[in-house]
């Protein structure tokens, strides 16, 4: 096997399992539920608390949560219906604070 030809092979496993992840993301009965319900869980269960937000397309609201004892995080999307699903999530969350370049002409 070359090594053209396992890189494919390893491309291809991990866009399986993502396609995979992603549709297991969206169905709504196991990864949804109204945003109370999430909030809480994530609290309780894992100690997040939210740590960023922002607004997406059709007025959908994105958060992350994270927990700075054990390092998870989770994303999730909240609808205007006020259902919340989880998008992903994992460990080894970090908070950031780049500071961007200066603007103008100088380099």
């Amino acid at each position: 096997m070359t090594k053209m030809t396992a890189k494919l092979i390893l491309l291809s496993t991990g866009l399986a399992l993502g396609a995979a992840s992603l549709a297991q993301a969206e169905t709504p009965a196991r990864n949804c539920a109204p945003r109370d319900t999430v909030i809480e869980r994530l609290a309780a269960k894992y100690g997040e608390t939210r740590k960023s937000i922002g607004l997406g397309n059709n007025n959908a609201v994105m958060e992350v949560f994270a927990s700075a004892a054990t390092g998870t995080w989770t994303i999730t999307i909240t609808t205007t219906a006020g259902m919340t699903c989880l998008v992903a999530s994992g460990q080894a969350f970090e908070e950031m604070a780049d500071i961007l370049p200066p603007q103008g002409d100088e380099v």
